[in-house]
């Protein structure tokens, strides 16, 4: 009886004391990397290298990633592409990661909130850890841990602190894609992971088209691209699931663009977007649009105020 008591007591102990100490999330502090489909890397090549002014470890014999072709650096943060499987797909996005400071706690952190996770997160030989879920609709989610990232591993001979590169951006600050159910997306990437609000607004004042969710511990955000039509064409979803660079001057930014042999033409130009501030969009060979923006508004935003810190070059 008294061996049968002390179980007992263990098991309630045990229970309490789990009840006690729940699993806290890891911090996720950025964007890490945005992953799209190309059919045209040439082309590719030339907007990112010579336009945008990005360092590239395309054809690197060790992609950061499997499958990867052409990978940009924006500072430590990264655009990748992959071939296109099938060229006629309309949707150019493989998907998004973010920075955490624990792939490992962060992946034991989701499977006790019930989000499907791997059995294991992903060592890489240049010395980070991975593991991907998808969200609510099917986006890829990625979560990468850069903490035990191994000198000379890889990173830092690919140029990544060459001062004599000469880009117009060296923050990527956010990332947009389409969603239909704000409830199920809010409900995995707000209450579960902890990102929060940062501004939201629309085409016109009294609807609400795009929500930016900051990252919980960091100032990036990702933006819910909504009320889009049915089965969008390329062009719709290639403006849509989009990557925002940062840049602290339009103007400098477009002359620097100009300097690469940019010229303003079509929906390539200057503009102060309804979140007030300053933007100008280029895109990619499969319509895949690349808005460069300014950290911080210049014009008050329509629809809602700005509830969260802006980012700066430095994070």
């Amino acid at each position: 009886m008294k061996t049968l008591a002390f179980w007992m007591v263990l098991v309630i102990s045990t229970g309490v004391l789990a009840q006690q100490n729940p699993l806290v999330r890891p911090k996720i502090t950025g964007i890490d990397h945005v992953d799209f489909y190309t059919t045209s890397p040439d082309l590719n090549q030339k907007l990112y290298g010579k336009v945008l002014g990005l360092q590239s470890s395309s054809g690197s014999s060790t992609p950061i990633e499997p499958g990867q072709i052409q990978c940009f650096w924006v500072g430590r943060q990264w655009v990748g592409y992959r071939l296109a499987s099938d060229p006629k797909s309309m949707n150019r996005l493989d998907h998004i990661a973010f920075t955490t400071e624990s792939a490992e706690a962060l992946r034991a952190y989701l499977a006790a909130k019930g989000i499907a996770v791997p059995s294991t997160v992903t060592s890489s030989d240049r010395g980070f850890k991975s593991f991907v879920v998808e969200d609510p609709e099917g986006h890829r989610i990625e979560f990468v841990e850069r903490n035990r990232m191994r000198p000379g591993a890889g990173l830092e001979r690919l140029g990544l602190n060459d001062e004599r590169s000469d880009p117009v951006s060296r923050r990527l600050i956010h990332a947009g894609f389409v969603v239909h159910d704000r409830t199920a997306e809010d409900r995995f990437f707000k209450d579960i992971l902890g990102f929060r609000p940062y501004w939201h607004g629309g085409m016109v004042p009294d609807r609400t088209d795009w929500v930016a969710m900051q990252v919980p511990d960091g100032t990036d955000w990702i933006e819910y691209m909504l009320n889009v039509k049915p089965n969008p064409d390329q062009q719709t979803l290639g403006v849509m699931n989009h990557i925002s660079l940062g840049v602290k001057d339009m103007n400098a930014a477009q002359m620097k663009l100009e300097s690469h042999g940019w010229k303003p033409s079509g929906d390539e130009h200057s503009q102060i977007g309804r979140d007030g501030k300053l933007q100008l969009n280029v895109f990619d060979p499969d319509q895949t649009r690349i808005e460069l923006m300014e950290f911080t508004p210049v014009d008050k935003p329509c629809c809602s105020e700005f509830t969260g810190r802006h980012p700066s070059e430095d994070r």
